[in-house]
């Protein structure tokens, strides 16, 4: 790689991470488009760090908008964390009046009291992928052995703990025979592989989807090279002291959204496709491959 398109690289590295020291930890990140009426209670919507607080904003706030243009009675606030620590601690803390969790947050937020009223997305786009470079020597996971890859976050379903297990099912052990590091974003675990920092980077679908229309001179130097079997999508959930009228509200506005092209055209900038109907128990699946996989492979919390 010649030290022109590392320079480049690095710059881009840096605009996609640049914005997460500025937001403190203990202090909610709130997005509006418009100022919220004060006479009505205001919900925090908290969605788990997809990606930087900045590209999550610009796509899911016109989602919490035409939310917010349904209800009666109630205003939705955007929330987003910077990472997903911070994202765990919250709804841990109860402090979301809704969330989008990924399915391992969905199984521990319920422990907290809150429960799904639908799934983000089709379940067949919840599958982790690995991302090399196009000049790359990797051609199966055995390749891998005695190099680096890249994850956001131990905790994350699709771009972690689904990558790991489809390596263990390859014959690597992932603590043994290579290097994890877990960077922090879905973003930067694509860029750590565009910078030669990583000789393979877990993501999932859509923030792929979303890099190559951002970047695409950076993903034409990447591919994919495997995807793992699918799991069930994100949830939505709503907390047990939620009026029933108010979940109710948000569950069919969120499941009407692919009917209209206003909805389409939210849901293309969220990477997905719609909401589905779902509860509580279609998350059972989640709980035995989380079993599984950490009898297996490792503890999914790890220090």
């Amino acid at each position: 790689m010649n030290i022109l398109v590392t320079l480049a690289g690095l710059c881009i590295f840096l605009q996609l991470t640049a914005c997460e020291p500025q937001y403190p930890e203990d202090k909610p990140l709130h997005y509006s488009s418009a100022p919220l009426e004060t006479a009505v209670p205001i919900y925090r919507f908290a969605v788990h760090p997809l990606h930087n607080p900045q590209k999550l904003s610009e796509a899911y706030q016109p989602l919490i908008d035409h939310l917010n243009s349904q209800l009666e009675g109630v205003q939705l606030e955007l929330e987003a964390s910077r990472d997903y620590q911070a994202y765990e601690q919250k709804f841990r803390e109860r402090s979301p009046a809704f969330l989008l969790p990924n399915p391992w947050h969905t199984l521990q937020a319920q422990k907290v009291g809150y429960h799904v009223i639908a799934m983000a997305g089709d379940a067949e786009d919840f599958k982790g992928i690995f991302i090399v470079r196009q000049d790359s020597k990797i051609e199966k996971p055995g390749d891998l052995k005695g190099k680096v890859v890249s994850y956001p976050s131990p905790t994350a379903l699709a771009a972690a703990i689904m990558p790991q297990y489809f390596l263990y099912t390859h014959g690597i052990n992932i603590n043994r025979d290579i290097k994890n590091v877990y960077v922090g974003s879905q973003e930067s675990s694509i860029m750590n592989v565009y910078l030669g920092k990583s000789a393979a980077g877990a993501t999932w679908l859509p923030p792929w989807r979303l890099f190559q229309k951002d970047h695409p001179q950076e993903a034409a130097q990447l591919k994919l090279i495997w995807e793992t079997p699918p799991l069930i999508n994100n949830s939505v959930m709503a907390r047990d002291d939620v009026s029933e009228s108010v979940r109710e509200q948000v569950r069919k506005s969120l499941l009407d959204l692919a009917q209209t092209p206003e909805g389409v055209a939210i849901l293309l900038g969220m990477e997905t496709t719609g909401f589905h109907a779902a509860n509580d128990a279609s998350y059972a699946v989640v709980s035995d491959y989380i079993t599984h996989f950490e009898k297996k492979v490792r503890p999914v919390e790890i220090e």
